[in-house]
């Protein structure tokens, strides 16, 4: 009887070993992360069972392919691991066989298992001798990679620095376990401190890592932008070239400041930097908004004047956050300059509201040490949306105030363009950028001198505006914010208190 039981699971074995190896056996198993929830392959199927502390579980589902195996007879990958509480289930028999795996009523994770006999003390020597050996390696590879590093620092360095200290949320006991269908708004809520710092390292490259790119939506100096999905939750890729890797970095860096987040201020979600094997790919993910930017969304619909109120308040509210300087709880929110704001850097929310983007060049100002921090950047912001003092290169560099100015500057512009496509009835203008009356499509520096400095031109302001309460209202704050003299413009905080009581007042009309 145990011989004739022998040659059938010998038997069965064989057969095993022959499907997988000749590669004629097509598996569909039960996926929870892959798109269509399946995955295909020539090996197992499988089932993982975390269990905490509760005796809660979080299961996981997937396929191992061949090239997993190993050994083929009996896989690694496929032996439940009691000292990480995790039951593991290969399968191969049916599609789909590890959809409905349970954990067997006799497993017990909290069973420490047997691993020497009492009549095996030399064990336990060996076990204590190659640990030590273990422990002198990692101390010695540790040591190297710090020099490796520190020789390498320049570069490697930059990849790094800017990002919190490497935590796995998985091992904070205040936060709970993540779902398989946790939403990113949810992982920001469990995983931040609230100080809107950016998510932990690891969360950051996980979800990175885990997003497919669906469609490219846009192009630019720095790269491309990419539509992505992640859990069934779109996403936005912006994937920097090799020669733009400091505004990657910077932006980051910027994304990473205490208490940064605002519903003005777009989304940061994660970055992560990969290899494709030819080249370094640097990745920023940020939320997602299907109207894309002001400049897109202007060329496509007009405004009425609440619209145009809304617009221009949401942009205002979020440059005055991103000005302040604020001490909270968690920290101290430095105050931020923009530094090249203009309609093509603000996104348009599904509400009509705005988000500022593109942080690349922002630059902080320190309290502690009244100081500028500016990254070393070779880019310089957009020549059509220069302040006069950039132009003329009167700026004084040193001083923080004089780039809230020259956002300022830039702000009056994009509102010029937004209300240039308000229609109050009897129709508006179309689109135009700010002088493209007076400068090329492309203008250099010395063209826009020219206009902007010497010959002190603002773009034109309708006379129909001054029927217009709320059009007379921008026009004023326009003029405001394009003052030859920096130091009589209005701050943001102005902008933003002028635009909420005209966007309060019911009785405007045009």
């Amino acid at each position: 009887m145990c011989l004739k039981m022998g040659s059938l699971r010998l038997l069965q074995l064989l057969l095993l070993i022959f499907n997988m190896y000749s590669g004629i056996q097509s598996l569909i198993c039960y996926c929870d992360t892959c798109d269509n929830k399946q995955c295909e392959t020539a090996g197992f199927c499988y089932t993982s069972i975390i269990i905490d502390t509760s005796n809660k579980e979080t299961r996981m589902y997937s396929c191992f392919g061949k090239e997993q195996l190993e050994p083929m007879p009996r896989p690694l990958v496929c032996e439940t691991t009691k000292e990480l509480n995790e039951y593991v289930k290969c399968c191969s028999e049916a599609d789909l066989c590890n959809y409905n795996i349970t954990r067997p009523p006799d497993y017990n994770p909290t069973e420490e298992p047997s691993v020497f006999s009492p009549w095996q003390p030399w064990l336990l020597m060996v076990a204590v001798l190659a640990a030590f050996v273990l422990l002198l390696s990692v101390v010695l590879f540790a040591v190297i990679c710090l020099w490796h590093h520190r020789q390498n620092q320049d570069r490697s360095g930059r990849y790094t620095s800017s990002f919190p200290d490497i935590e796995s949320v998985f091992d904070r006991p205040e936060v709970p376990l993540m779902g398989p269908h946790t939403p990113i708004r949810g992982i920001i809520e469990l995983t931040s401190s609230g100080s809107g710092s950016g998510l932990p390292l690891l969360v950051q490259r996980s979800i990175a890592r885990q997003i497919h790119l669906v469609d490219i939506v846009g192009k630019g100096r720095f790269g491309e932008v990419w539509k992505g999905r992640w859990r069934g939750e779109f996403v936005a890729v912006k994937i920097f070239s090799s020669r733009d890797e400091r505004s990657w970095f910077r932006e980051v860096e910027i994304y990473q400041t205490v208490m940064l987040r605002h519903d003005n201020i777009l989304g940061f979600i994660a970055a992560d930097n990969k290899d494709n094997g030819t080249w370094t790919q640097l990745w920023l993910v940020t939320d997602y908004h299907e109207n894309g930017s002001l400049f897109d969304y202007l060329m496509r619909y007009t405004v009425d004047t609440a619209g145009m109120i809304h617009m221009a308040l949401s942009i205002s509210n979020g440059l005055a956050h991103l000005h302040m300087d604020i001490m909270g709880t968690e920290g101290r929110k430095p105050a931020v300059a923009h530094r090249d704001l203009k309609s093509r850097n603000i996104l348009v929310k599904s509400n009509r509201t705005c988000a500022i983007a593109d942080l690349g060049l922002a630059v902080r100002y320190d309290a502690s040490t009244d100081s500028v921090d500016i990254a070393p950047n070779n880019r310089v912001g957009t020549k059509r949306y220069m302040a006069p003092e950039a132009l003329d290169e009167s700026i004084n560099m040193s001083y923080f105030d004089a780039f809230k100015r020259a956002d300022i500057y830039a702000l009056g512009l994009v509102f010029w363009e937004i209300a240039i496509r308000c229609n109050t009835g009897g129709g508006c203008e179309d689109y135009q950028l700010p002088y493209y009356d007076m400068v090329p499509n492309d203008p250099t520096i010395e063209e826009m001198r020219k206009v902007v400095c010497i010959d002190r031109q603002r773009p034109t302001i309708p006379n129909k505006w001054q029927s217009c309460e709320a059009l007379r209202v921008m026009s004023k704050i326009m003029k405001e914010c394009w003052y030859h003299n920096a130091a009589a413009r209005l701050t943001a905080l102005r902008i933003k208190k002028t635009l909420a009581n005209l966007g309060a007042q019911e009785d405007i009309k045009c």
